[in-house]
């Protein structure tokens, strides 16, 4: 645009011609009675050439912690009845593994509320003492987590975990112990464990999304595999509870597989430090032994997973010293997963 010109003895000389000309320039390029320049606008309404101001950038939208069930969705079919709400159960064949054994399932109460229908709820994992083929001790009244967590969600001091409950063998031979590992030339039970059922749980339940909502717990034998587990898995897993367990693995099946076997030993995947869980592991008190076991696992624990550790008074190898113990884990527990996640 031209600027205003300054009233100079010049223009006492320009014909009225020029200056006619001279005005319409000047109005042709927008000049106000201000001498300022018009607005954008009003330049791309006379038609310049100028691009129109840019819209206003959308406000970004908050990613989503909630993770929808995927499908396709599972035969759920009731097993019991508890205090706290059913417990289904259902057959599941791992695409990935091939192995085919019972999941159960117990919903916490909120699940179902229409006031959370668009929560996504933690996952916890439960393993069986002894060789849970076919059976489970979290499932009929032994093991009462499920009647314990509703009663301290309702107290505030725990969150409303989505359980799962599956089988650890399938079956009840010592020999044929599978210790919740791929096994050379078994069923891959460890695939069916740490990959088959958690996309079973996707595709069926609301979670929270990644891996923060995710924690295994196991008394026995079961704290074996989730110590295992969480450590082989720290991209599914969160935490992990392992209840006075053992951290060798001594099944028959492993004969002849010796690299194998330590790559499923927490003893030896302890050690890692490549690892980035929580783990909370106990020993009855009473049991000089288990005691030993225990505290010298806790010790080869390295960064940059870490390690609590319980040890109860007087607790004996027994379903009902780790019936009183299932408060303090739960909560401890919910202090270091993701609770329910709402969009």
């Amino acid at each position: 645009m031209l600027p205003q010109p300054s009233v100079t003895r010049a223009r006492a000389v320009l014909s009225a011609a020029a200056v006619f000309a001279l005005a319409a320039a000047l109005a042709g390029c927008g000049s106000s009675q201000s001498g300022k320049p018009a607005a954008d606008g009003a330049k791309a309404a006379a038609g310049s050439a100028s691009a129109p101001s840019p819209s206003p950038s959308p406000t970004p939208t908050k990613p989503s912690k909630v993770l929808k069930p995927t499908g396709p969705a599972a035969d759920l079919q009731k097993a019991t009845d508890t205090s706290a709400g059913p417990i289904m159960v259902t057959t599941l064949t791992g695409p990935k593994s091939g192995v085919s054994g019972k999941v159960w399932v117990w919903l916490p109460p909120e699940y179902n509320d229409p006031k959370y229908a668009n929560t996504g709820f933690p996952v916890l994992t439960l393993y069986a003492g002894g060789q849970s083929a076919g059976y489970n001790t979290w499932t009929d009244n032994q093991l009462p987590i499920q009647a314990v967590d509703t009663q301290l969600v309702k107290e505030g001091k725990a969150h409303p975990f989505i359980m799962i409950m599956p089988v650890q063998n399938l079956n009840s031979n010592e020999a044929t112990a599978m210790e919740c590992a791929d096994i050379p030339g078994q069923p891959k039970i460890g695939t069916w464990m740490a990959e088959d059922i958690p996309d079973f749980v996707r595709a069926n339940f609301r979670t929270v999304k990644g891996r923060d909502g995710w924690a295994v717990m196991g008394a026995s034998t079961g704290a074996f595999c989730s110590a295992k587990l969480a450590l082989q898995h720290p991209e599914v897993f969160k935490a992990a509870v392992p209840i006075d367990g053992y951290f060798n693995p001594d099944s028959p099946l492993w004969k002849g597989h010796e690299q194998e076997r330590l790559a499923n030993s927490p003893d030896v995947l302890a050690t890692s430090g490549t690892a980035d869980v929580r783990i909370l592991a106990t020993a009855g008190g009473s049991n000089s032994a288990e005691l030993k076991l225990v505290k010298a696992w806790v010790g080869k624990v390295k960064a940059p997973a870490t390690v609590e550790y319980y040890e109860q008074p007087g607790g004996k190898h027994l379903t009902s010293d780790f019936k009183k113990m299932i408060p303090d884990l739960l909560q401890w527990v919910s202090k270091n997963v993701a609770g329910p996640e709402s969009d």
